[in-house]
């Protein structure tokens, strides 16, 4: 099994010259991704146009189908969205610090509700329905814009988002990340473990020695950042795992368990319909009746 202790990437973002922000357009097969956790001092919004794959910010991992739109606070880490066989069409994102627009700008009244956003988005939110397609339209169409009209477009984007009522924090459960962003190293090594060995069985001593602590240190430390136990965080992986498999592959229910790193069925079975409120069955032909109407 790979042990190698994979540090988290502080992610440069510069803007163009004559630019604060960036704005970057991606089709499929030429959209940057980012298998390991990364994070950056940069807001980032980012539309992606259908296609289903996992969402990983903070401590929450989970599923999305038929694209996504996502806004992500500063320096809260994260993995890329696009992947292989996705079936995701491209990709827009745009970075902006919470100066972009001068110290004091967000400071106006007419600013607050933008304000506030930026203050829940540092748990990461997902917006769906209508929200997704008409911010995710305003955003593609910014490709054709000059500096001025793109900027415009960014406060028309904010302020549409943080009038929205269609949205969850995906970290809503909460992500305790160290005041300085160096000593984040221990949490992304245990992240960056689970994401590539999750199918196999961790032990916490394993994990524990990983990062350089005591069994009874770690589950402290796990359990402090990230609100859940570490059990419970790599059975959350699996399970999203999991509902990809069912909704993506033609495989049993069984060898779907035994693909996300299960060794019991029946175990499989109840975990998976607590997390989800259906059972891997039902789960599957309700998907199945979604794409067919």
């Amino acid at each position: 099994m790979e042990t190698t202790k994979q540090k988290p990437s502080l992610e440069t973002i510069e803007p163009t010259f004559g630019n604060s922000f960036t704005y970057n357009k991606y089709e499929s097969d030429s959209a940057k991704d980012h298998t390991t956790w990364h994070y950056h001092p940069e807001i980032e919004l980012v539309y992606i146009k259908g296609g289903a794959g996992k969402r990983q910010i903070g401590s929450h991992v989970s599923y999305f189908r038929d694209g996504d739109l996502i806004l992500i606070g500063s320096n809260l880490p994260h993995c890329g969205f696009m992947g292989k066989n996705s079936g995701i069409e491209g990709q827009t994102v745009i970075h902006m610090k919470m100066d972009f627009l001068g110290n004091d700008f967000f400071e106006i009244p007419e600013m607050q509700n933008i304000q506030k956003l930026f203050e829940i988005a540092k748990g990461g939110i997902s917006f769906g329905g209508m929200t997704k397609k008409k911010i995710g339209d305003k955003m593609e169409v910014m490709e054709y814009q000059s500096d001025f009209q793109r900027l415009l477009s960014i406060l028309n984007v904010l302020n549409d988002l943080a009038q929205s009522e269609d949205y969850s924090v995906l970290n809503a459960e909460g992500f305790a990340l160290p005041t300085e962003v160096k000593d984040n190293d221990r949490i992304s090594i245990v992240f960056n473990y689970v994401k590539t060995n999750f199918t196999e069985s961790i032990s916490l001593e394993e994990i524990a020695d990983l990062v350089s602590m005591t069994v009874p240190s770690f589950c402290r430390y796990f359990k402090k950042t990230t609100n859940k136990t570490f059990t419970q965080f790599v059975n959350e992986y699996r399970l999203v795992h999991a509902s990809k498999l069912l909704a993506e592959q033609k495989m049993s229910i069984t060898e779907v368990c035994f693909a996300c790193g299960f060794n019991n069925f029946s175990h499989f079975n109840k975990s998976f319909k607590s997390f989800t409120g259906q059972n891997p069955s039902e789960y599957r032909n309700q998907l199945k009746t979604v794409l067919a109407s």
